[in-house]
């Protein structure tokens, strides 16, 4: 007698949904959450288009690149925008500063 090979499991079709899911995130931002979920469902849209061979690997790769792309400019316009403010800080302490000088100096008179 023969031992039974269970039967092959087909290819699924169509386009796998975390995947479009991903990169319709990745082109949208929606407050910084759409950014995690779109790298999230990027890379489950990878590993499950790897794993059943359905369509879409392009569509998550896309998705986390741009997300991944928009982090990372996000995150150098924060240090921007800070040292931005840094620097405009500091010029308003020392006009605060000229400013207190000169009212002491008159005040000597």
């Amino acid at each position: 007698m023969r031992p039974t090979q269970p039967a092959p499991v087909p290819a699924a079709t169509g386009t796998n949904g975390m995947a479009v899911a991903s990169l319709v995130l990745g082109i949208l931002w929606l407050g910084g959450l759409g950014s995690v979920l779109a790298i999230i469902f990027g890379a489950l849209g990878r590993k499950q288009t790897r794993q059943t061979g359905q369509g879409g690997s392009g569509l998550a790769t896309a998705g986390l690149v741009l997300r991944i792309l928009g982090v990372i400019g996000a995150l150098l316009w924060i240090v921007v925008a800070a040292a931005g403010g840094a620097a405009s800080a500091a010029d308003a302490y020392s006009r605060c500063i000229d400013a207190a000088q000169t009212v002491a100096e008159m005040s000597t008179c």
